[in-house]
């Protein structure tokens, strides 16, 4: 059979086809070409805008990162849980009066988020920002959360002040030195489009542990009413199937680890908005499952002529994104000692799917486009994703042809042989 290319413009324009059958008009039209390690460049991605199963033609490795093969603190973790008794995770009591820390100068989808944590709570909760002194005592207790609700460009230099004397701050970024005394109590936001993955810029500070308090930001809807004020939250997360054991499997759930875990869960669910509680161990897993999610739905509908919703990348482009998808678990393997959960695939897709929610007004996977917002990159496109071979040649092909990402510094694509072992789908197919 004679194999033919297609060009830049009909590889990546949208097609809607009216149901998910592999030999769409597209794909038949346009066999997809056999593509090499070695050949691998801007070509291949100009001729990858549709379903192929090509994960071996993308086999070369990067060297900025160094393979870890075991992580001694994720068994010290569960080594700690099995000497505890525990069989599962225990709750912390009920929701407590919060600090909610607020940029001084926040956009309005951050002020959403304050909006939406202060009417959560039961009417006790104060919002500052960094320059304001913390109180010694709320509603009469002397110990309290602290949610961290800053935009992710603003949480390095807030860490960095911090532990600083108010002598020594440069700038205009001041952070009163009561803030350092309740590192404890503080609440880091992770996850979706306003935070993306903050482990790697709060590591540093030793803050990336299982007694800090982590919330993953998942299925929650921050709609807009007409006249633009807030309305209420909706909770995105959605049923995927039965688990064997007869329980209902979910997607999209946000997700809380730490001390305060109980307090955010209870918070979230009187809220009606789902939040599970889990080990420091099992919450990460999670945190890189909805950064997978951000990272490759995002990418491989924004190079799209055409506008594309995520909705549209999970029903049209699935073979592309589960290509990625399958990239970075190897990834997370060799570099981190993270493995997603069975069945991660299923969940990703099954929420990417969801169908409409019933109002108009509340964002969600069938409405929200796919972008790549330049001041994001660092945050969505964080290592190890970004060491996923075919993350690098679209991002590349984004850059120079679809003229997205523009003054963003781009990792040099490497040609060397992989020492990664090939990527398997051991962790679950749809």
């Amino acid at each position: 059979m004679m194999t033919t290319t297609m060009t830049t413009a009909e590889a990546f324009q949208t097609v809607a086809p009216n149901n998910r059958n592999p030999t769409i008009k597209r794909h038949i039209l346009q066999p997809t070409p056999t593509v090499t390690a070695s050949s691998a460049s801007l070509d291949t991605v100009k001729s990858i805008g549709r379903r192929t199963n090509t994960p071996a033609a993308y086999s070369s490795s990067f060297s900025f990162l160094k393979a870890t093969w075991s992580n001694g603190q994720a068994i010290k973790e569960y080594q700690d849980f099995l000497s505890s008794g525990q069989q599962s995770i225990d709750g912390d009591g009920g929701d407590v009066p919060s600090v909610i820390l607020s940029s001084s100068n926040p956009t309005a989808s951050f002020q959403q988020v304050v909006d939406t944590l202060v009417s959560f709570g039961e009417g006790y909760d104060v919002v500052l920002t960094p320059d304001s002194k913390l109180p010694e005592t709320l509603k009469d207790s002397s110990s309290y959360p602290i949610y961290i609700a800053l935009p992710p460009m603003e949480l390095e230099t807030f860490l960095r002040n911090m532990r600083k004397s108010n002598e020594d701050q440069a700038g205009d970024y001041m952070v009163d030195s009561s803030w350092k005394d309740r590192i404890s109590d503080f609440i880091f936001i992770s996850g979706g489009s306003l935070w993306g993955v903050i482990e790697p810029f709060i590591k540093p500070f030793g803050y990336a542990r299982d007694t800090m308090t982590q919330l993953l930001w998942n299925g929650i809807s921050l709609p807009n009413g007409a006249d633009g004020t807030a309305v209420k939250a909706a909770d995105l997360s959605c049923k995927v199937g039965i688990a064997s054991n007869g329980e209902d499997k979910w997607a999209g759930e946000c997700a809380v680890c730490g001390k305060w875990r109980g307090a955010v869960k209870a918070r979230f669910e009187v809220n009606e908005i789902r939040c599970s509680s889990a080990f420091y161990r099992e919450w990460r897993r999670l945190m890189w499952e909805r950064a997978a999610f951000d990272a490759v739905f995002n990418l491989v509908g924004a190079v799209r002529k055409e506008p594309t919703t995520i909705q549209d990348v999970a029903v049209y482009y699935e073979e592309e994104a589960s290509n990625m998808l399958l990239q970075i678990t190897s990834n997370l393997r060799g570099y981190l000692a993270v493995t997603l959960a069975y069945g991660f695939e299923e969940r990703l897709f099954g929420f990417a799917e969801q169908p409409p929610p019933a109002s108009s007004m509340i964002p969600s996977p069938h409405t929200t486009p796919c972008e790549l917002v330049d001041v994001m990159y660092p945050y969505v496109f964080c290592p190890p994703l970004i060491t996923s071979p075919m993350i690098q040649e679209y991002l590349k092909y984004a850059q120079e042809d679809r003229g997205l990402l523009q003054g963003i510094a781009l990792p040099e694509i490497s040609t060397k042989p992989s020492v990664m072992r090939a990527p398997t789908r051991a962790d679950g197919v749809i």
